[in-house]
């Protein structure tokens, strides 16, 4: 006689696209004969003294987001590592350190759209990387790395986004650019060299950033949707507008240096110990000519220049004629002209919120 056995119907698995906790891990120094020291903490606020369990949808949404550190054991794509195509200019360290956030107060009417967009785009961008910061001089004053909240993870997942976005105007400009002067069989007067190498530069830091931290999988998702919507709105936009465009690019420049000016405040300060103990990657030490023993306040400080210089020249750019009338003046130095009264692709002569096309000899 047959038994009969009733059958459990087994449970349906809820998918798990990421584990609720991440791990970040602090490298000390691989020279060193002791093991790595690799520490396990969650990236949400219940570290925190007087947090609560609970998180808000906020919090959530930026814990799925969130970069980790890559492992000393995991495989880094640095091998053929070909020649910078477009080497770095280099700057003075002395002028570096004096780079900070200046903004430049929009008059024109499609000034003001362009600064109101990047403010909304800001707010969006503090919240997909969990960016909170104290405002106030008296709440500075007060932080300490108890209270502090911005991991390394939360600026890692902070710069990928940044830079991730801050690559697509140069070489969507420079294309648009390069398809007119080959419809119109004229010269562009050097303007897509410029923005071919602002692009490069850009891609530069993300992909230094990408061998420091690894974007999970919501990451890449919300870099995908991004890249694809931002892209397609430039592109459309500069053939109509493209001084409004270089506008937009100069306040989101403007944004990318108070970011890292910031980190580098918060270093200083002593409330970001383990930024210090990451690895400057070979790919930026090759790209700035860094030395060996780099740190990564050294790295921070380089790219920090280098969106001021972005900043400079999209705010310059968005005061010229760019039907063909005006030329570059960064490509160019004029002789009958004082160094110190033009431009260059150095800091020696910077000015933050752009030259004025009548100080220009164009």
């Amino acid at each position: 006689m047959l038994k009969l056995y009733a059958i459990r119907p087994i449970r349906p698995i809820r998918p798990c696209l990421v584990a609720s906790t991440f791990r970040h891990y602090s490298v000390k120094d691989d020279t060193s004969n002791k093991a790595d020291v690799i520490k396990d903490s969650q990236t949400d606020t219940t570290s925190k003294p007087g947090a609560e369990h609970g998180h808000t949808l906020g919090q959530h949404i930026t814990k799925k987001l969130m970069v980790r550190q890559r492992l000393p054991t995991e495989k880094r794509d640095d091998s053929f590592l070909t020649p910078p195509a477009m080497p770095h200019h280099g700057y003075r360290q002395d002028l570096m350190e004096k780079i900070h956030y200046e903004h430049r107060e929009p008059t024109l009417i499609r000034d003001k759209l362009a600064f109101g967009l990047m403010r909304s785009l800001r707010v969006c961008f503090d919240f997909f990387s969990g960016y909170k910061h104290p405002k106030t001089k008296e709440e500075l004053e007060k932080l300490t790395p108890a209270t502090y909240q911005m991991t390394p993870e939360k600026w890692l997942t902070r710069f990928i986004i940044l830079e991730s976005i801050a690559g697509v105007p140069g070489s969507v400009a420079s294309f648009l650019r390069h398809l007119q002067s080959l419809r119109l069989l004229k010269r562009d007067k050097a303007f897509i060299q410029t923005l071919q190498d602002e692009a490069y530069n850009e891609r530069m830091h993300l992909l230094t950033f990408l061998e420091i931290g690894k974007p999970g999988p919501f990451m890449k998702v919300l870099l995908y949707a991004s890249q694809g919507v931002f892209c397609n709105l430039f592109f459309f936009t500069y053939m109509l507008a493209p001084n409004a465009c270089h506008r937009f690019v100069g306040y989101l420049e403007e944004e990318a240096v108070y970011t890292y000016t910031t980190c580098l405040e918060d270093i200083e300060r002593g409330l970001l110990p383990d930024i210090e103990h990451f690895k400057v990657p070979k790919i930026a030490k090759d790209y700035w000519h860094l030395s060996e023993d780099a740190k990564m306040r050294d790295l921070i400080s380089y790219i920090r220049a280098d969106e001021a210089k972005h900043r400079e020249v999209n705010h310059t750019f968005a005061n010229l004629k760019l039907d063909g009338t005006d030329r570059n003046p960064f490509a160019l130095q004029v002789d009958s002209v004082p160094e110190s009264a033009q431009p260059n692709n150095k800091l020696s002569t910077h000015k933050a919120v752009g030259w004025e096309r009548d100080e220009l000899v164009l």
